[in-house]
């Protein structure tokens, strides 16, 4: 969602102390590129199932200054940060989106990678990025915003202190509180936006 507080020009004022811009996808790129600008820190996101799909030969379909974290891990500010984007599968052949195994087949591709990182840099798993939630944590029962028993699994055996997803609406009302504690990760529902101080 693009909030208005944040789409301004007294955002840098407003939010000085900001050190990194994380966005779990279906974010325009004009408003990722507009904070990364205003704000002058890095943008590490991941695609929704709104966002074009990411053509890595032409580099094209992407948040200019930022950096496209799907399936990939970055240290910055001293902190791990992975990211998977991507929805559960309700619109055949769109992009970004998976079934449940499809989203295991993608992570199997990452984990290998991502445990020599982690294992190099004797420093464990920060932060998680995702677009959808895991399931049964956030989700919901509609088709679109089921989670991913594949994130259940990653967070069961990587831990990361924090897993942050979008996808799931907050609203008051809503019987889901936006933030649940799995074992020693803190999963944490940003729509429409969340400050993190770690």
């Amino acid at each position: 969602m693009v909030v208005d507080q944040l789409y301004s020009e007294k955002v840098a004022e407003r939010f000085k102390d900001i050190e990194l811009i994380l966005g779990c996808g279906d974010l325009p790129y004009y408003y990722l590129e507009f904070l990364v600008t205003a704000l002058n820190v890095p943008l590490l996101y991941v695609p929704g199932n709104h966002d074009p799909l990411y053509d890595e030969k032409k580099n094209a379909c992407h948040a200019e200054g930022g950096c496209n974290i799907d399936r990939k891990l970055e240290r910055v500010r001293d902190l791990n940060v992975a990211g998977i984007g991507g929805s559960v599968r309700y619109i055949p052949n769109h992009a970004n989106q998976y079934s449940q195994t499809g989203m295991y087949i993608r992570l199997a591709s990452f984990l290998p990678g991502l445990a020599w990182k982690l294992k190099r840099s004797r420093h464990g798993l920060d932060i998680l990025i995702a677009h959808s939630p895991p399931r049964g944590i956030h989700d919901d029962n509609d088709q679109a915003h089921v989670g991913f028993s594949a994130f259940v699994d990653f967070i069961r055996i990587f831990k990361p202190r924090y897993f942050l997803h979008g996808h799931t609406l907050v609203y008051k009302g809503n019987i889901v509180p936006p933030l649940t504690r799995v074992g020693p990760t803190t999963v944490i529902n940003v729509y429409p936006y969340r400050v993190l101080e770690i």
